[in-house]
């Protein structure tokens, strides 16, 4: 742990502890900046969206899969 001394503004930290539900303005902090990275993980998990990371051949992974006969009606 790291111990530090910090200037924070008094009535957002009362609101902070309160909403969150935790007992001392420490709780209060490391909540607040674990769920700041959190949230920047997950805004961050869209980068790699469209980026065809994956370069494998499905079909031929699914050889083992038989194409399923399709339903016609007669």
């Amino acid at each position: 742990m790291k111990r530090t001394n910090l200037v924070l503004d008094e009535h957002l930290l009362e609101e902070a502890t309160r909403e969150l539900g935790v007992k001392t303005y420490s709780a209060a902090v490391n909540y607040a900046l674990k769920e700041v990275l959190r949230i920047r993980k997950v805004q961050g998990l869209a980068d790699f969206f469209g980026k065809k990371l994956w370069r494998g051949n499905l079909p031929e992974m699914r050889e083992d899969v038989k194409p399923r006969a399709s339903r016609r009606r007669p």
